[in-house]
């Protein structure tokens, strides 16, 4: 009995591992994401090398718990609920290390965008950052509280921050299109954009995965997106350095 209890008890610390695992890596990239954000706005390089620096954690939490996963699928063969955590904890950590990886880039850019002196302003980059920083705090509030109705708020408010992006799509075209000298800067602005949208994108999966976790059922409706009518012609490509 007590050899049983030993290898119960065993598997019950492994499961809060990885929970733990999850949120402290979770917390980083809402970090990196903040950081990323300050050294855009302040044009600071210290900031954003903090961002940057801060990516390498990330990526070894993210292995922790790949290897946690893969040994818990192997030796413990969980069934019912305790496996739809597991197989969400492998998708939610890879959403999370997605994440850092556009923080990191947004990040570098920043350091570029320093060189620039900007003849607009940067409140709708900033606003469209706070947008995103809410959700990925309450998606992670929801990962750690196994809070269904937390990830299905996440999930439905994606589609303001299309919105936004969208609108700021069409402001740095048209900046473009004015003035050359513009191009580079506004370039380099397009897609950090596009890093903040695709964030917004992994926040909403990581909702996903924590709603069927915690209830063992799909969001299936379609899930509310903004209009896509502004960048229809031209497609940024993600912007995610590997490394």
């Amino acid at each position: 009995m007590s050899e049983a209890r030993h290898i119960v008890t065993s598997y019950g610390q492994e499961l809060q591992h990885l929970r733990t695992l999850m949120t402290e890596m979770g917390g980083m990239v809402e970090s990196q994401v903040a950081l990323a954000t300050q050294a855009i706005v302040s044009g600071d390089p210290a900031v954003a090398t903090q961002a940057v620096e801060l990516d390498a954690s990330v990526d070894a939490q993210d292995r922790e718990a790949e290897q946690l996963v893969i040994r818990m699928l192997a030796l413990r063969q969980p069934m019912a609920s305790d496996l739809r955590q597991i197989v969400a904890a492998m998708k939610i950590t890879a959403a999370l290390e997605r994440i850092g990886d556009y923080a990191k880039n947004m990040a570098r850019r920043s350091i570029v965008l320093g060189q620039y002196r900007l003849p607009f302003s940067m409140a709708g980059l900033a606003n469209m950052s706070r947008l995103v920083q809410e959700n990925l705090k309450l998606v992670i509030d929801a990962l750690g509280e196994n809070d269904a109705g937390k990830a299905r708020q996440v999930w439905v408010s994606d589609q303001a921050i299309d919105e936004i992006y969208n609108s700021i799509f069409r402001e740095l075209v048209t900046y473009m299109m004015e003035d050359a000298r513009n191009i580079t800067p506004c370039t380099h602005l397009l897609f950090i954009a596009k890093n903040l949208e695709r964030i917004g994108d992994h926040a909403t999966n990581i909702a996903e995965h924590v709603h069927y976790a915690v209830t063992g059922e799909a969001l299936t409706e379609q899930r509310p997106k903004g209009d896509g009518s502004a960048y229809a012609v031209v497609r940024l490509p993600d912007d995610v350095d590997a490394a």
